[in-house]
Parts: structure tokens; C-alpha cells; sequence
């Protein structure tokens, strides 16, 4: 296809007249049909203004297929954030999982090799995720810009299922809160009850987190639009997450100085908990002021 062809079909799909685009480019309507009919062609300033509006790369704009490359997924998009979206949740729910196995593992072994087993499941969970967000960082570089390929029926049927995830796992955790209130009425206050009772409802969690976090991180591999808009920010939006950054490093930083200040002062090391769970949300409150938030224009 041309470029011509090309500009029609992507307006056309957009949903905008040959004025509206005019008003957005800072153009004449006669250009923008001067364009389509193939008598001229756009500057190269306005061809990456097209680009940026219709999202697609200009290599597709020009010599392309504009309406080919939105309907397929040349990038592997949707195989990749799948299988992305379920590496981070299956680490997410195998931390959890691990609290479960050294309980039940401390019925058995010492606290100390318990313990170890543990820490060495959330060391390869944290693999897991670190490997994984560095492959997502580098797709997010090679492919900054993806083509809306999704259909609005995908959508549809995704939101359906995105319903299921939420209330599965939120069902799931009440499910087993319940199930540990009816268990401490009826089961004697005593080893190894307790330790089974409190394995059983850790295990019940890590299954509802990986369906919360599954179902999150799936519903926003299908708001491509969101996606393009965070790899290729504004000057000033790089700015704002920049000090995002620079905020939580050091309320981390803090934190653990804080935390081994007062262990060494105080010989009181089990608070850790405590400390990085208030640390988490500091930072947690500083992205939310801090950093850019998305708008559907």
C-alpha cells in the first residue's frame, strides 16, 4: 500500500474527517486531501506526527501495510506480555507458597534448614522476576510502538474473564480467612494443628495472588494505547519518573539504615516486616504524586 492509501485507512479507522486531522498536524484540510488522493506528500516533521498520532512506525506508513500490521501481531506482542504476565505471577505466588513450605517443613527439620529452603525459593523467584523484567525492558526498547491489533471482541471476551480473575481470587482469600476462623473453633490450639491450619491458608493465598496478579498485569497488556504512551514519554514525564525514582531509592535507603540502626542499638532484628512493609508504601505514595498518570484522550 501507499502512502495515501495508507492515510485514508488510518484515518478512516480512527474515526476522525480530513479537518480533524488538519487541526491536529496544524495543516490545511486541502493538504491532508492532497495526501490521500497521492498529488503531494507530508514533510518529514508532519510524517512523525503522523506516525506518533496513528501509532505505527513509519516504515508501515510509507511503503506498508498500515491495515495489515494492525490486524497482526508482527511484534509477538500478545505471546510475549502472556508469558510475561504469567512468570511474575507464578513468582509472585511461589513466595507465598515457600512461607507454606517452611511451616510444614519445620514439623519436620530444624528451623535454620526450614528457613533455608525458603530463602532459597524466594531467591529463585526473585530470578525469576528480575530476568523477566529485564526481557520486558528490552522488548519495551525494540518495539516502543505497537499497532493496536487487538479487536474489540478480544476485548470483550477478555473483560469477561478479567471478572473471573478478580473475583476468583478475592473469593479465594475470603475463602480461606473463613476457613481459618472455622478451623481454630474446631481444631485444638496446638502443634501441629496450627502450623497445617496457617500452611493451608498461605497456600490458599498464593493461589488467589497469582489470579489477582495474572488478571492485573493481562488487563493492561490489552491497553496498548497506555503501552506506547509509556515507552515514549515527554521531556517533562522523564523528569517526573526520574524523581520517582530517585524518591523511593532513598526511602529504601532509609529504611534499611533506620532498620539496622536500631537492630544494632536495640538487638531487636525481627522487625523487618514491619520496616520495608511501611518502606513499600512510602514508596508506593510517592510514585502515585509523583510519577505521570495516563489519560485515555
Amino acid at each position: 500500500m501507499s502512502l495515501s492509501e495508507n492515510l485514508q485507512f488510518l484515518r478512516q479507522r480512527r474515526g476522525v474527517t480530513q479537518e480533524q486531522l488538519a487541526e491536529e498536524l496544524d495543516v490545511s484540510r486541502q493538504s491532508v486531501s492532497k495526501w490521500e488522493s497521492g498529488v503531494s506528500y507530508p514533510e518529514m516533521d508532519t510524517i512523525l506526527k503522523l506516525c506518533d498520532i496513528f501509532h505505527v512506525d513509519m516504515d508501515t506508513l510509507l511503503r506498508g501495510s498500515a491495515e495489515q500490521s494492525l490486524t497482526e501481531d508482527t511484534a509477538g506482542y500478545d505471546r510475549f506480555m502472556t508469558l510475561y504476565a504469567r512468570r511474575m505471577a507464578g513468582a509472585v505466588s511461589a513466595i507465598i507458597a515457600g512461607a507454606a513450605v517452611m511451616i510444614l517443613l519445620h514439623l519436620r527439620i530444624s528451623e535454620m534448614l526450614s528457613g533455608a529452603v525458603f530463602m532459597l525459593i524466594v531467591a529463585i523467584a526473585a530470578v525469576v522476576m528480575v530476568a523477566s523484567g529485564m526481557e520486558e525492558d528490552n522488548f519495551r526498547k525494540q518495539y516502543p510502538a505497537i499497532p493496536d491489533f487487538y479487536t474489540e471482541k478480544e476485548k470483550r471476551d477478555f473483560r469477561r474473564r478479567y471478572i473471573w480473575y478478580v473475583a476468583g481470587g478475592v473469593g479465594a482469600i475470603l475463602f480461606g480467612v473463613v476457613l481459618l476462623l472455622l478451623a481454630f473453633t474446631v481444631v485444638p490450639e496446638e502443634e501441629p494443628y496450627e502450623s497445617l491450619i496457617g500452611a493451608l491458608f498461605l497456600l490458599i493465598v498464593a493461589a488467589a495472588a497469582f489470579f489477582l496478579v495474572y488478571g492485573g498485569m493481562s488487563e493492561d497488556k490489552y491497553d496498548i494505547p497506555k503501552y506506547n504512551w509509556e515507552n515514549n514519554p515527554t521531556p517533562e514525564e522523564k523528569a517526573k519518573r526520574r524523581l520517582a525514582g530517585v524518591a523511593c531509592a532513598v526511602i529504601m535507603l532509609l529504611t534499611t539504615a533506620l532498620y539496622v540502626g536500631l537492630g544494632l542499638a536495640l538487638n531487636e532484628w525481627e522487625w523487618a516486616p514491619v520496616f520495608y512493609a511501611v518502606g513499600g508504601i512510602l514508596c508506593g505514595v510517592a510514585a502515585v504524586v509523583l510519577l505521570p498518570r495516563w489519560r485515555e484522550d
